[in-house]
């Protein structure tokens, strides 16, 4: 078996990936075929954190334009990414593969509290380690929240997965003749305008030097190939 490309990563899950073709909520078929990726990366022996967003619930910024206060309802939408990572842990039970969520709010009674060296211990014990409630501060996004996650723990590479198998020099939806960038680097990305992730979270991952690959998670096998260094979705790098 070829060796995995990357000793330890950080995962960052939409909320909308979860919820598969369902207009809200949450998918059990699609969460057991993610899941199921994650297992068998795991099984390679690569440490896996992931930061998940709630997006198939609730959005912090969309609760903000209907005339909610914008950080009430950005901490509606942490908890929303509690529930997704109490449903993603469940999922892992499952598989038998041991799993804590770490939430950046406190809510002993149903999730540990997050604590960097906590998290560590978990990863190097095995565990997969789901960082729940963003960065516990209104106005940040769960991007963000990766990037922080990513850097505090060690890993080496944040994988963003998408509906889109990587970065594009235009919408592909919109234009065929779009093109999908293999590797880029961070400067070529801001120099371009292109979307890889929030502006907070790319500049901290660029000042860091913390690669980015930005992958499609409905692309069967995707998550693996990344793991093992394929050409797969597109590589953000320094």
């Amino acid at each position: 078996m070829s060796t995995p490309a990357y000793r330890r990563i950080l995962l960052k899950l939409s909320g909308e990936a979860l919820m598969g073709d369902d207009p809200y909520g949450i998918n059990e078929k699609v969460v057991e075929r993610i899941v199921g990726e994650i297992v068998e990366v795991g099984s390679l022996g690569v440490q896996i954190g992931i930061v998940i967003g709630g997006g198939n619930i609730f959005r912090g910024i969309q609760g903000a334009a209907s005339g909610m206060d914008r950080a009430t309802a950005d901490y509606i939408g942490m908890l929303a990414t509690v529930m997704n990572a109490m449903a993603l842990s469940d999922a892992f039970r499952r598989h038998e593969v041991e799993s804590r969520v770490l939430s950046a709010l406190r809510i002993e009674q149903v999730v540990e509290p997050y604590i960097r060296a906590r998290a560590i211990r978990h990863l190097e014990e095995g565990r997969i380690v789901i960082f729940a409630a963003g960065t516990g501060n209104p106005f940040f996004t769960t991007d963000t929240a990766a990037a922080l996650r990513g850097a505090e723990i060690g890993a080496q590479i944040v994988l963003k997965a998408t509906k889109v198998d990587g970065v594009y020099s235009a919408d592909p939806r919109k234009d065929p003749s779009a093109k999908r960038y293999h590797r880029i680097s961070f400067d070529e990305a801001i120099g371009r305008n292109l979307a890889v992730m929030d502006a907070t979270a790319f500049a901290l991952c660029r000042d860091i030097k913390l690669p980015i690959n930005v992958f499609s998670i409905f692309k069967p096998g995707a998550l693996r190939r990344v793991i093992m260094g394929e050409d797969e979705g597109t590589l953000v790098h320094s």
